[in-house]
Parts: structure tokens; sequence; C-alpha cells
């Protein structure tokens, strides 16, 4: 097995991407929607590049970093 990067939760709250989806029950949430209801993104925000490609592809776990973008 190839080591790597694997990263599938947001740390501050200690929640996984697949719980956090699961949650959502596949309504269509915006983060500022997210971050008011589960906390996550809400602390340091790391997670959130993490959270926006969870709700535009479906993804839970993640092989790379991902930045996020100015705003």
């Amino acid at each position: 097995m190839a080591k790597g990067i694997e990263i599938d939760r947001c740390v501050c709250f200690d929640t996984s991407f697949s719980a956090l989806k699961e949650r959502l029950n596949g309504r269509v949430r915006t983060i500022e929607e997210i971050r008011a209801e589960f906390g996550c993104s809400s602390c340091c925000g790391i997670c959130q590049p993490y959270i926006e490609r969870m709700l535009a592809t479906g993804e839970t776990v993640f092989h790379e970093i991902i930045v996020a973008r100015p705003s």
C-alpha cells in the first residue's frame, strides 16, 4: 500500500467529511449554513476547501493539499 496523505475530516470539530455529507441528507448547503449548523470551517478554516469540493463532487477523502481560493 502506497504511503500518502489522507485528509478526511474537520480537525477542529473532529467531524469526518463522510459523516458531514451523511448529515446533510443530500440537501445542497452553502459553506455559511454548514458553519452555522455543524461548526465546520468556523474555527481555523483549513477544512473549507475540502468541504467545498465535497459539496461539488461528493468526495469525502482527499489525497492532496487543497488551498482555499482568495476571497
